[in-house]
């Protein structure tokens, strides 16, 4: 059960490294700031106009901001 539990937190360690996970948790609390102070009155915005909308635009960009700064392993290329 260990070892299984291992391989599981390996692949996940992958896929969401720790700036991924610190980007999109500040990229949702960001684009719900920026639905409350920005914000648009009419309705006529799409994004800033719906706070689910916001909150998911800001996750999205804080995750592909943060998993910009992620250090990947490079590969050994065979010649």
């Amino acid at each position: 059960m260990i070892k299984e539990e291992s391989i599981w937190k390996k692949r996940w360690l992958k896929i969401f490294t720790l700036a991924s996970i610190i980007g999109t948790v500040l990229g949702a609390i960001g684009g719900y700031i920026y639905y409350r102070k920005v914000g648009c009155s009419t309705g006529s915005c799409m994004i800033s106009s719906n706070p689910y909308l916001s909150v998911l635009w800001g996750t999205v960009m804080g995750y592909l901001l943060g998993d910009m700064f992620s250090v990947r392993d490079k590969k050994e290329q065979k010649n």
